[in-house]
């Protein structure tokens, strides 16, 4: 079974048609919505359309999904915003490079999205960080940012993502390409629904901080993992 982890803060504009898209693709799998105290309809379009609608009320990108982790009863998990940035219909894709052997599939938004989806400002903060990911992990991380991955759940005991708020999405990362074999596949990224949550110089300064002090601090291999299979994956 799938888990598919939704964080959301005030997103009734668009969740209905996120679970919606989720079922056109997936009838049993199961849907988690992390509601971070929303005071509009969200967490009770979530629980009419299906949806496990859990609450978690420390605020945090992190926080949310260490909750909808730890309630996940899925062998493979799947993440996506609540704002409908993401295309749940890319999800067989990833899946299939899941089932060719690799261990976590992230969706990479730079090459396929839209200067209305993301702006000139959103563009050169994503390349800061990436290429300051590459440089200071020595990893193949194209998209450190990206908020769409498909991994197995079993990785989760081993690589403990700790971060609790935007940074989260990178170390997650970093920690699965320097221990698993990981994949990023193209992904389209459309313009969000709703109210933005995102303060890119904000957000953006404590990434970039967040990234020197876990290079420095953690004690993490700063080596990509050399996946064995990596050539007999890619020529598939």
């Amino acid at each position: 079974m799938i888990s598919y982890i939704i964080p959301a803060l005030n997103e009734e504009e668009s969740i209905g048609k996120v679970i919606k898209m989720i079922r056109e693709i997936d009838s049993q799998g199961e849907i988690i919505v992390v509601d971070s105290n929303s005071t509009d309809r969200t967490a009770e379009i979530g629980t009419s359309l299906g949806a496990i609608v859990v609450n978690e009320e420390k605020l945090g990108y992190g926080n949310a999904y260490q909750k909808g982790f730890s309630v996940a009863n899925g062998d493979i998990i799947v993440t996506l915003d609540a704002d409908c940035t993401y295309p749940p219909s890319a999800i067989p894709i990833m899946l299939e490079s899941l089932k060719m052997g690799y261990d976590f599939v992230s969706g990479e938004r730079l090459t396929k999205s839209t200067n209305e989806a993301m702006s000139l400002m959103h563009r050169i903060g994503n390349k800061i960080l990436n290429v300051s990911t590459k440089v200071l992990f020595m990893v193949d991380i194209t998209d450190s940012q990206s908020g769409m991955w498909l991994f197995r759940r079993d990785i989760l005991q081993s690589i403990r993502p700790r971060g609790n708020g935007m940074e989260f999405s990178e170390e997650i990362k970093i920690r699965a390409a320097t221990s698993y074999c990981y994949k990023e596949i193209s992904i389209n990224y459309d313009r969000r629904m709703g109210e933005k949550k995102l303060k890119p110089w904000k957000d953006g300064i404590s990434n970039l901080l967040f990234l020197l002090k876990f290079r420095f601090r953690s004690g993490l291999r700063t080596k990509a993992f050399r996946c064995s299979r990596s050539e007999e994956l890619s020529e598939k």
